[in-house]
């Protein structure tokens, strides 16, 4: 029988206990206790981060010639850390994982001294590995279209309400740029009738607002769920509503994705962020300039909104490789 995550995450906690001297092991206890009960991690991260910090004191011993007591951690120099990080990297370990690494020593380092038990300074002197930036992978027009469209899961056997929302959140990831969480914090009386407006006022990151398009055809697709919806929706409640009428998961919505992503044959990094991703490699394909799609995604900063500078550019290079003669010379 497969183990739980549940299962997994209590052995891999014993592991670290029993690998850790007494005071440490003790002051490992509060700490997975911390992550469970204040912090309410997952089974599944707890076993990543007692992995992780297992890992972390097992090198350290032999670093050391021992395993460390408090005093020893408190004692740490940022060279043994660094010593520490780098047996791992030895290990063949990416970056992305050493980042997790490194954050479940500190995580404990800062329990430690949140606790007055001791302080790790040397966990905070030593930078975490940099990640390289990966470009985000848009679907194309035709793909983005099928997934608002709710022909597309017209054999699933589910009122047609159902359908009619979930496509109708899809356009709006697409056609607007929305965020999953602001398309879904949507109020009632924020959502324009067709034809009686073209923009909304969204609640992004931070409680920062801006204004959005919203293409008639959006409209439309809200007001065909609005108009099949069994629920009471009043202005100032959530637009989106779930099975039982309460406000709308995200986890329903990315479902909804995940099915018709089989059924297009499209591949796992067809997400509803990748819907927004859409929008704006899309926008800046027909000559939308960079500020302007700046202010439409809500990105703090304009070297964020470049990554997609980038995706055209890698789609132009793609094109011009296998099309240009001379390319495959």
């Amino acid at each position: 029988m497969a183990s739980t995550d549940a299962e997994k995450a209590a052995r891999a906690e014993k592991a670290l206990i029993a690998v850790a001297v007494p005071e440490v092991g003790v002051a490992i206890e509060g700490w997975l206790a911390q992550l469970a009960h204040e912090r309410r991690l997952s089974p599944k991260t707890r076993d990543a981060y007692a992995r992780d910090l297992t890992t972390f004191l097992l090198l350290l011993t032999q670093h050391l010639g021992g395993p460390p007591n408090l005093a020893a951690l408190a004692g740490l120099h940022p060279r043994d850390v660094r010593a520490v990080i780098a047996a791992r990297r030895a290990d063949g370990i990416e970056p992305r994982t050493l980042v997790r690494f490194l954050a479940a020593a500190r995580s404990f380092g800062k329990h430690l001294e949140r606790e007055g038990i001791g302080k790790v300074g040397a966990l905070a002197a030593v930078r975490a590995p940099k990640l390289a930036k990966t470009l985000p992978r848009p679907v194309s027009v035709q793909d983005a279209r099928a997934l608002a469209d709710p022909a597309t899961r017209a054999g699933e056997d589910r009122e047609p309400w159902v359908l009619a929302r979930d496509a109708a959140v899809i356009a709006l990831l697409y056609g607007s740029g929305l965020r999953i969480s602001e398309a879904l914090g949507l109020k009632m009386r924020e959502m324009p009738a067709p034809g009686a407006g073209d923009q909304i006022v969204v609640t992004g990151k931070g409680g920062k607002t801006r204004m959005v398009p919203v293409l008639r055809t959006v409209a439309e697709a809200v007001a065909d769920y609005v108009r099949l919806s069994p629920w009471n929706l009043p202005p100032d409640g959530p637009l989106f509503r779930g099975t039982k009428g309460g406000p709308l998961s995200p986890r329903i919505v990315q479902a909804a994705v995940e099915r018709m992503r089989g059924a297009l044959g499209l591949p796992d990094s067809a997400t509803p962020h990748a819907l927004r991703h859409s929008f704006a490699t899309h926008l800046l394909a027909r000559g939308g300039d960079l500020r302007s799609i700046q202010e439409l995604l809500g990105h703090a900063s304009l070297a964020t909104t470049q990554i997609y500078a980038a995706v055209d550019s890698a789609a132009l290079m793609a094109a011009w490789r296998s099309a240009h003669p001379r390319a495959r010379l």
